[in-house]
């Protein structure tokens, strides 16, 4: 798919976008209301009563989750193409994600709410905000075609690249978008696009731009030419520029595999974009947030736990209750990670006499580690010894989701394409930890991580954290 065909398509959707999201506003607004109400007639025994500031608090922060989750699992870009299946249950998944939060945020804060509220609320968000959606996907297609002025477009070149910009193009219609025609850049055009395509396209010339615009409308041109055919064309796009036609240059002669790109300015620069990891910054913000909420709520939660840990390791054996040790953070910064000692005072020491039992490739890794101590062989075991890290994810070393960070000597043995899992930040638990721990090899492991940052989102997220609880509850994968 071509680079620049979801900013076309996005500056269309744009505004029914926000239409969506203003309607969801609306109807959790709504949902909050309907279920205040229900649970005041409810015959409890318990007086129910949520003050002013608490339900602004409730209001914004289901607003705010239900739009980011709504936006991260696609429903306002993809209304029309989801199944009335897909709506409902991805609609239910970010509710379920939403309330989950909530339920999070009045334990931590000892709101002590209402639960008949909370399943109220929940259920009234699934139901309204699944209808609304469905109503949407119904007549979406009508109010789009009321409200979007056709855009005519030109394609500029013949080539295979054109070709395919014209088939996306035509792929668009439903959008507006309409193609109009091509452009031949060098002699006599042939009287039909050299192509096969939905219909048959006239090819004029692009040195008689101005004869053109004379008696066709033309709201932009799409250059699908080799990037040594751009420098003479300079006065073309002067003249486009004159004219007012927007213009836009296909650009997948650049040689990439992973990356997005896009278009940004320093000053008064252009710069064109390569990005092969995430870089949507509200989603980033918003990925930063939960892990602060998370963290945070952990260390309190966790506070018995960590007491207990505390105990195990100063009273089993000798040494530092905390063992530091220096890692590699995102693009290789270098940070403190901090764990709760499970091996013996002196483990580092040891380790040269043991790498003959190494089974990992590039990390050092042992099932039944000799220098455990008997109590860290428990705290491994539940990943109690990594507690310590939600301070690392407070000062922003780490997320709660990410990468595992690995030490300096591993970075220095990375295959090339390994190097990538360090352009995000590193987190306490991973995509490859729900399908194996300790007990995948580093390829597989690698190749995980790279699959989490391809495919990143907030929702993914989430899915990790709840698929982690009962891994480390239950100690599974773990040695």
């Amino acid at each position: 798919m071509l680079c620049w065909q979801p900013d076309v398509f996005s500056r269309h959707q744009r505004k029914f976008q926000v239409l969506y999201a203003v309607s969801d506003l609306v109807l959790i607004f709504v949902s909050f209301l309907l279920a205040y109400e229900a649970r005041s007639r409810l015959p409890l025994e318990n007086v129910f009563g949520i003050t002013p500031p608490v339900r602004v608090l409730l209001l914004a922060f289901a607003a705010a989750a239900n739009i980011l989750l709504s936006n991260a699992l696609q429903i306002y870009q993809q209304v029309e193409l989801l199944s009335p299946l897909r709506i409902v249950t991805r609609t239910f998944r970010h509710v379920a994600l939403t309330m989950l939060g909530l339920i999070v945020l009045d334990f931590g804060l000892r709101l002590d709410l209402s639960r008949p509220f909370f399943f109220l609320f929940g259920l009234n968000q699934w139901l309204l905000l699944a209808a609304g959606r469905l109503l949407s996907r119904r007549y979406a297609g009508s109010w789009r075609r009321r409200f979007n002025l056709p855009m005519h477009v030109m394609v500029a070149g013949t080539g295979s690249t054109a070709v395919e910009v014209a088939k996306a193009l035509e792929d668009a219609a439903p959008y507006g978008i309409r193609l109009q025609g091509f452009f031949s850049l060098n002699g006599e055009p042939p009287a039909v696009a050299p192509a096969t395509l939905s219909g048959q396209y006239p090819v004029h010339s692009i040195h008689r731009l101005r004869d053109f615009l004379e008696h066709q409308v033309l709201d932009e041109i799409i250059f699908a030419v080799d990037s040594g055919d751009l420098q003479p064309l300079q006065d073309i796009f002067m003249e486009c520029d004159e004219e007012g036609i927007r213009t836009r240059i296909a650009v997948n002669q650049f040689p990439h595999v992973n990356s997005e790109m896009y278009l940004e300015t320093l000053g008064n620069i252009p710069l064109l974009t390569f990005s092969a990891t995430p870089s949507n910054e509200l989603h980033l913000l918003a990925k930063r947030a939960l892990d602060v909420l998370l963290a945070a709520t952990g260390l309190v939660v966790a506070a018995p736990v960590l007491l207990i840990a505390v105990l195990l390791v100063r009273l089993t054996s000798a040494g530092p209750l905390i063992f530091r040790q220096e890692r590699c953070g995102l693009n290789g910064r270098r940070f403190t990670l901090y764990k709760f000692r499970s091996m013996v005072e002196n483990a580092e020491e040891l380790r040269p006499g043991l790498e003959h039992l190494n089974e990992k490739s590039t990390v050092f890794k042992i099932r039944n580690d000799p220098r455990l101590t008997p109590a860290g062989r428990f705290l491994r075991k539940f990943s109690i010894d990594e507690l310590p890290q939600l301070w690392n994810v407070l000062r922003g070393d780490m997320s709660i989701v990410g990468p595992r960070p690995p030490i300096a000597s591993e970075v220095e043995n990375y295959a090339r394409w390994q190097r990538r899992r360090l352009r995000m930040r590193p987190g306490l638990t991973c995509l490859w930890a729900l399908e194996g721990r300790d007990r995948l090899d580093f390829d597989t492991m690698m190749r995980k991580d790279l699959q989490y940052i391809d495919s990143w989102s907030l929702a993914l997220d989430l899915r990790i954290i709840l698929l982690t609880i009962p891994l480390v509850l239950t100690g599974k994968g773990a040695h």
